[in-house]
């Protein structure tokens, strides 16, 4: 089986692969200051009923990237490994001003964007920030553009207004708040809706302008739930887009 791991800023999802099946998959927080043994614990009691024989794995914290590395060659040193980084076979080429700078999930998510489509499309990866992954009709990751999370949003709104708090993110009676929760409810979901089809309208103008509505629009990520129903461009959703790229690069690297 393989393991694929995608540490994230906030969240770190682990999922385990027979074949191209998917068989279970976990999503814990990521820790910056874990250290290697603490990861190995982690990692071991999640995988008490599986057996490992090849480990990919990305990571957008260099702090655990670091000790995830040494947590492999202590733990796991006779295992089939692949770090997604400089140097490793993705099938992506990174179209970009300075490729090193694009995060290792973006690639990731533009090999199984690809893959499940073959054609241009528009990853919406709901994390700590959102990200709009532009992908040619070619496979190539072409840039995209980065704005606040969802969290990172409410949480600043919390902090810097003296009468407003944190809400639980569920749907509100209307999108006319009647009162202070209400109206944060609405302005989150709706407004955030509302950001992703006015990104992805632009995004898809620029990558297709003869056709803007057949791009195909990936929302992902552990956000995505909270907004997509709410999105009139999203076209499918894919949980673990990330996972399947580990997949799909680790088979071209061993």
């Amino acid at each position: 089986m393989l393991l694929a791991i995608d540490i994230g800023n906030t969240n770190t999802v682990l999922g385990v692969f027979d074949g191209e099946k998917l068989e279970q998959s976990w999503r814990v927080k990521t820790e910056a200051r874990s250290t290697a043994d603490e990861l190995a614990l982690t990692f071991r009691g999640l995988l008490a009923e599986h057996t490992v024989t090849g480990i990919a794995a990305c990571s957008t914290v260099p702090a655990v990237l670091r000790e995830l590395r040494s947590m492999l060659s202590r733990y796991y040193p006779d295992l089939p490994t692949v770090l997604v980084e400089a140097g490793v076979r993705t099938g992506v080429s990174v179209l970009t001003d300075n490729p090193k700078e694009v995060g290792s999930d973006r690639v990731c998510n533009t090999a199984a964007a690809y893959h499940l489509v073959g054609g241009p499309c528009i990853v919406v990866d709901f994390g700590t920030s959102t990200n709009f992954d532009v992908i040619s009709e070619r496979g190539d990751f072409l840039g995209g553009a980065l704005a606040p999370g969802i969290e990172i949003s409410l949480d600043a709104l919390a902090a810097r207004a003296a009468q407003l708090r944190k809400v639980e993110l569920v749907v509100p009676r209307s999108p006319i708040g009647k009162n202070t929760v209400e109206s944060l409810q609405s302005g989150i979901l709706y407004g955030f809706a509302g950001q992703v089809d006015g990104m992805v309208r632009r995004l898809s103008a620029v990558l297709h302008p003869q056709d803007p509505d057949a791009v195909e629009v990936i929302a992902t990520g552990g956000l995505a739930t909270l907004v997509i129903e709410h999105c009139e461009t999203v076209t499918r959703y894919e949980p673990d887009l990330t996972l399947l790229g580990l997949r799909l690069i680790y088979e071209r690297n061993i």
